[in-house]
């Protein structure tokens, strides 16, 4: 029998706690040599069960072959079974208080088995040798919020696959993947939860396995070595992370040992109606532990650079997605979930403990306030929000015919109005293309050229609109179909000009995007954007100007929503000199119509939109133009 240690004691008090934030070196399943012998240590929580023991190949699947010993009355169940190795398929066979036996998968399991099988699997916690120690180092010294970020947002399974169902491994898709993002000039991948689960098309947001990194890949080992050759090449890692709700499916979480033990024993709350699925009990100090714990696991075990957390607001409301009368107010009379409010807090508060620096994104679709702000002014301690807002209103604008949008210019200006109310993250991700809601490109109006100039004009706005960046998959070259998740995308239509030249101005988009400070170095501060003018809905034209701590880097930024040319426009600067366009979507190698300003503007010193001075420039069709002053005499140099 194995005995546990005054150490392991403590953890287990922690655990009881909600205060164990390494609760997965506890529980679930270890290599370990005891009295000489080595083998697996197993460790479950399962406070309801009659009997508990370990079956599997290794003993039939025979129940009584090796029972787990409980310890105390804390609800852990125990045992040590030599000779067993890595790669032992396992599951827990535990007796209900009802008299019914059930086969649950292992909570903790680093490993699982292909879908549609279901057992988890012994695996080895820390064999891999990491190789990505300089970029660890950079990234603890990196100030995230004054530099440039820019996310690929990415489902492996259908970025690339051999065929239906069938996938490459993470080794095989660092190799292809990884220097395609990076040819692009991406900062960050981010990738659709790989927690294992059973059904593909959850996408992996219904998970069953919170520790196990999907097999559908490959092994864990083979998933580090992604992120290791991520971090090599300057890439950081995101993964989407599922703390609101879990599957219902009979291996997992649900009715752990016959009775609620991970969802909420209220129905009311433990309902997650508009995904059939359940609620965690935030509540309880064990799955506080569960929870913390997992998220320490992903960025330490795995070396992750952030997690961009899921349906936040399912977890903050307890009406969310229930019809009237199938939810309950809180103790004050709210409909807030106080219990989920203090469980993000202190996950939070604990993740940046464990691992400063890393991303805490919050996919919250609510104005609840100070989502990105420290829980000790009495935020929720994320440092990003996904600014959905602004993802609503612009792609709604974006969709009109530009002959409407003079009706509705407040869309594109709106979001300055609380632009700084967070640290914002600009997301146009996989639900914005699935469902029946048409591509991105397939969002823009017009004929076949106006539709590639939309896109062109939407990325660079977005890319000049303080903020950082996300961008799914397939949008960077134009695919026309949504997103089939049973497919993979459309890489033939790279074969077509316009799409070949939307991908290379993808690529010119961040090269220039990352060589202008202006463009994210005060992305969280006002002083970062001034309007030049707003108001121009008659137009539809936008002029503003993008600050970086350097004067000298000043970008103003001129946006014309419809497919009419302007010439000899008058555009008001904040300074005398000559202003050189830097950046035009409508560049004929972009596939645009070619109405740059190939010369120096030079200021005229007359005021004009609330500016000293002004310049006279030719104002392209359906484009957005960066222009940055060049310095012509000394004094202006200095």
């Amino acid at each position: 029998m194995l005995e546990h240690t005054s150490l392991e004691e403590h953890d287990v008090y922690l655990f009881h706690q909600g205060n164990l934030r390494y609760s997965y070196q506890l529980l679930g399943s270890h290599l370990e040599t005891y009295d000489g012998q080595s083998g697996v240590r197993f460790a479950v929580w399962a406070p309801n069960a009659v009997q508990v023991s370990v079956v599997g190949d290794f003993n039939q699947w025979d129940g009584r072959e090796n029972p787990m010993t409980k310890m105390n009355d804390n609800g852990i169940w125990h045992a040590f079974i030599p000779d067993l190795e890595r790669g032992t398929i396992y599951k827990y066979e535990i007796l209900t208080p009802h008299g019914h036996l059930q086969l649950k998968a292992d909570p903790y399991a680093f490993s699982s088995e292909l879908r549609p099988n279901t057992a988890s699997v012994v695996y080895p916690l820390r064999e891999y040798k990491w190789n990505d120690e300089e970029w660890m180092k950079k990234r603890q010294a990196t100030n995230i919020y004054e530099s440039p970020m820019s996310i690929y947002e990415i489902h492996l399974g259908s970025w690339k696959y051999i065929e239906p169902e069938v996938f490459y491994t993470y080794r095989e898709y660092a190799d292809m993947v990884i220097p395609y993002v990076k040819e692009l000039g991406y900062t960050h991948i981010e990738l659709l939860p790989l927690t294992e689960h059973p059904f593909d098309r959850s996408w992996g947001y219904q998970a069953t396995g919170y520790f196990s990194v999907t097999s559908r890949y490959g092994t864990p080992d083979d998933f580090r070595y992604f992120v290791d050759q991520c971090h090599q090449n300057g890439l950081g890692v995101i993964l989407d992370w599922v703390p609101g709700h879990f599957c219902k499916d009979s291996h997992g979480l649900r009715r752990f040992d016959g009775e609620p033990v991970y969802e909420y024993a209220n129905p009311s709350k433990a309902e997650k109606t508009q995904w059939g699925t359940l609620t965690f009990d935030f509540d309880r100090n064990e799955v506080q532990s569960f929870l913390i714990s997992n998220a320490i696991y992903w960025l330490k075990e795995y070396h992750l650079d952030g997690l961009r957390v899921d349906a936040v607001a399912s977890m903050l409301y307890l009406d969310f997605g229930k019809e009237e009368g199938a939810w309950e107010l809180n103790e004050y009379g709210g409909r807030e979930n106080i219990e989920a409010v203090s469980f993000i807090k202190r996950m939070n508060e604990a993740i940046f403990e464990e691992a400063p620096n890393v991303l805490m994104m919050a996919e919250e679709s609510t104005s609840w306030p100070l989502v990105s702000a420290p829980t000790y002014i009495g935020g929720l301690g994320f440092n990003y929000k996904w600014n959905m807002g602004w993802m609503n209103d612009m792609l709604k604008y974006m969709e009109m015919d530009p002959i409407h949008r003079k009706y509705h210019h407040n869309l594109i200006t709106f979001s300055l109005m609380y632009a700084y109310s967070e640290n914002f993250v600009l997301p146009i991700s996989h639900d914005e293309v699935v469902h029946g809601k048409k591509s991105l490109l397939n969002k823009m109006p017009g004929d076949y050229w106006q539709k590639f100039a939309n896109l062109r004009l939407f990325l660079a706005y977005m890319y000049a609109h303080p903020g950082k960046k996300l961008l799914f998959m397939g949008g960077e070259f134009g695919q026309f179909d949504e997103w089939k998740d049973l497919e993979d995308l459309d890489w033939e239509l790279l074969e077509y000009e316009s799409h070949a030249s939307t991908l290379s101005y993808v690529k010119q988009l961040h090269q220039v995007y990352q060589d202008l400070p202006a463009l994210w170095e005060l992305d969280h501060k006002e002083e970062g954007f001034f309007w030049i003018d707003a108001n121009n809905f008659e137009q539809s034209i936008i002029s503003f100007v993008r600050n970086s701590r350097s004067s000298n880097d000043q970008i103003v930024v001129v946006c014309n929503f419809t497919p009419v040319v302007y010439h000899d426009y008058k555009i008001g600067v904040p300074r005398h000199g000559c202003y050189q366009e830097i950046f035009s979507s409508d560049a004929e190698d972009f596939g645009g119509s070619g109405q740059t300003n190939g010369l120096p503007l030079q200021t005229t010193p007359e005021p004009w939109q609330g500016q000293d001075q002004h310049i006279t420039m030719t104002i392209p069709p359906l484009a957005v133009s960066f222009l940055k002053r060049s310095s012509s005499t000394k004094e202006d140099k200095s």
